[in-house]
């Protein structure tokens, strides 16, 4: 299988570039098959996509990137969030793709931010946005706060593992494994509270 990992984190070192490195290890592990993981830094083809914009040219270093994203099985897009949205570089990198060019793709959508206050653009945002290109969404978004990378890591690697590993089942084809509780038909919970 091949992975692309998109991030669009600004800093070096990037909390949104250690989430994405998280979720491809999660999927990588999850995965049971040999997965190739490429990994598409956007800071580092910033003024190529906004010449791009502006000419309709691509460089050969955004050419790359746009055929590793187009070419792979499946997708991990990460973005930091700032005023309380998706990064502009972000957007501009999934604009100057062809409309056509995710459609079926299985994509695991992740966010970075400074507050929990924020984790809703994975569905008011990325979803929309990973819907218009006609991609397939995980159903677990990742999103990571700051305070998710001290004490609360527990509860992040949980969703990593999670997203992570519903990505690679659908990338294989095979249905996702919910990690959720058990199901109990209601009859043996009435016998049991009786005990």
């Amino acid at each position: 299988m091949k992975l692309a990992v998109v991030t669009a984190g600004l800093s070096v070192p990037s909390s949104t570039r250690l989430l994405a490195d998280r979720l491809a290890a999660a999927t990588v592990a999850a995965a049971g098959t040999p997965v190739e993981v490429s990994v598409v830094e956007l800071r580092d083809i910033a003024l190529d996509i906004t010449k791009n914009l502006l000419t309709s040219f691509p460089s050969p270093a955004l050419r790359t990137a746009i055929e590793t994203v187009t070419g792979a099985d499946a997708l991990i897009a990460v973005t930091p969030v700032f005023t309380a949205g998706y990064s502009g570089l972000f957007k501009s990198f999934f604009d100057v793709l062809d409309a056509e060019s995710l459609v079926g793709k299985p994509v695991l959508l992740a966010a970075t931010g400074g507050t929990e206050r924020h984790s809703l653009v994975l569905d008011y945002q990325l979803r929309p946005l990973f819907g218009y290109l006609k991609a397939d969404p995980v159903a677990t978004g990742v999103y990571a706060a700051s305070s998710d990378w001290g004490s609360g890591e527990g509860a992040l690697q949980r969703r990593v593992e999670k997203a992570g590993a519903e990505l690679a089942a659908l990338a294989a084809g095979r249905p996702a494994v919910s990690a959720g509780p058990e199901f109990v038909p209601f009859d043996q919970l009435l016998a049991s509270a009786g005990e």
